[in-house]
């Protein structure tokens, strides 16, 4: 038999063994942390005190940031949206508006945030607010909305001038690129922190917080192996504990800035290192648009809305083929579609998001492929944005040029419009 010293060396030997094991098995298995995409602060400005009320969201946004960071995660934007710009340009001339938005403009880039000026919504009778934001896009690099639907159903006058604007910044913005920084939306709610359909109804002194989230995403796939119903238990299991984490840091912010936490937008927003459509290609063992494809944005949306947490803004899925490497790889390939896009965007979202378009496409087909997203977010009442972005001088079967200004941005290969 062995003796007791024998056995003591034996549990000795086993338990550093598990000691070195251990951390090892932890970090292969653990799922890499979302990143923060950004920080929204909400606030609410005239022509006279703009400069100090930005001072006092950044001052919140910067502290937030070194919260966030001391919890383990990294923040990627800090952003201010202001009320709808109407308000407080309401009486100006359209210089002395655009004098404005330059303003505006100029400060953000001095503090080093991004600006929205938040969502449009059209006097029936009178559309020049609708030229007023073209302007002050294609001149700034300020985003901002124009609504199309809400629950009074579609408006189709806002359809034809969405589609009016972007033609416009088709035509005058450096390679038609302002488009990336306005949407068509529909059914969307207030405070979302994504950009361009950001926006605020409130009194500000606001915040809400948004997700990059497609490298965590496929982290928690890889490990069910291509079982969709575990898949689907471990990322509700894993983005609840991610969300309450969060949670508690924003919490904490609220309670020291005084500034109100809105929520969390835990859509998986893709970059070009943390890929939506590779996260999702894992679990599906196969291309992006092949059978299966709807399934898995459900799962994702599903795990998304599951979080105990306060949520804000889309709480749904993104699928951005101008922002995510896989997905213009796929959409070159001819893997899927603007119509699959919009079938996808009946069980997830976000509609039709940084789609790009041939430069010829008319504004009769904005017109149509905006009331598709409309019709669809009306119908199923569900937030849907469409993000344009026509290629001047392209057409279908050339390749686009777009540049964010980072290196392996991906380009597509253009497909004609019906």
């Amino acid at each position: 038999m062995p003796t007791a010293s024998r056995i003591l060396g034996r549990t000795a030997h086993i338990f550093l063994c598990l000691i070195i094991w251990l951390p090892t098995a932890w970090a292969a298995g653990a799922p890499r942390k979302p990143k923060v995409r950004a920080i929204t602060a909400f606030v609410t400005i005239d022509r006279t005190n703009y400069s100090q009320k930005f001072q006092q969201a950044l001052t919140m946004l910067r502290q937030a940031k070194s919260d966030f960071e001391k919890g383990g995660y990294e923040v990627e934007t800090l952003r201010i949206t202001t009320q709808s710009f109407p308000e407080y340009t309401r009486g100006m001339s359209k210089a002395e508006a655009l004098q404005v938005f330059h303003a505006l403009d100029a400060l953000a880039t001095k503090e080093s945030f991004l600006l929205s000026i938040g969502a449009l919504e059209l006097n029936s009778k009178d559309s020049s607010q609708a030229s007023l934001l073209a302007e002050a896009l294609a001149s700034t690099n300020a985003s901002a909305s124009l609504s199309v639907a809400g629950d009074d159903g579609v408006d189709w006058n806002a359809v034809r001038e969405a589609a009016k604007v972007i033609k416009y910044l088709e035509e005058n913005s450096p390679n038609g690129a302002r488009n990336f920084g306005f949407a068509a939306t529909a059914m969307v709610p207030p405070n979302v922190p994504f950009f361009p359909a950001s926006y605020h109804e409130g009194m500000g002194q606001q915040f809400s917080v948004g997700l990059e989230a497609g490298a965590f995403v496929e982290d928690v796939f890889a490990a069910a192996n291509g079982d969709l119903k575990a898949a689907a238990t471990n990322l509700q299991r894993e983005y609840t504990a991610r969300a309450l984490e969060l949670e508690k840091i924003a919490l904490q912010v609220e309670k020291e800035s005084g500034w109100a936490y809105m929520g969390l937008d835990a859509t998986p927003a893709p970059n070009g290192d943390s890929s939506i459509g590779a996260a999702m290609e894992k679990l599906l063992g196969t291309k992006f648009g092949s059978s299966g494809t709807l399934s898995v944005a459900a799962i994702i949306t599903a795990a998304v809305r599951s979080i105990p947490a306060k949520r804000a803004g889309y709480s749904g899925l993104m699928l951005p083929p101008l922002e995510d490497p896989v997905l213009a790889q796929r959409w070159s390939e001819g893997s899927y579609s603007l119509d699959s896009l919009l079938a996808y965007s009946a069980v997830c979202g976000t509609g039709l998001d940084a789609v790009a378009l041939p430069g010829d496409v008319s504004q009769a087909q904005l017109e149509r492929i905006i009331g598709d997203v409309a019709s669809l977010a009306v119908k199923w009442h569900k937030p849907l944005t469409a993000r344009l972005i026509p290629a001047p001088g392209k057409k279908a079967g050339d390749k686009t040029d777009f540049n964010f200004g980072y290196p392996g941005f991906p380009n597509l290969v253009l497909k004609p419009v019906d």
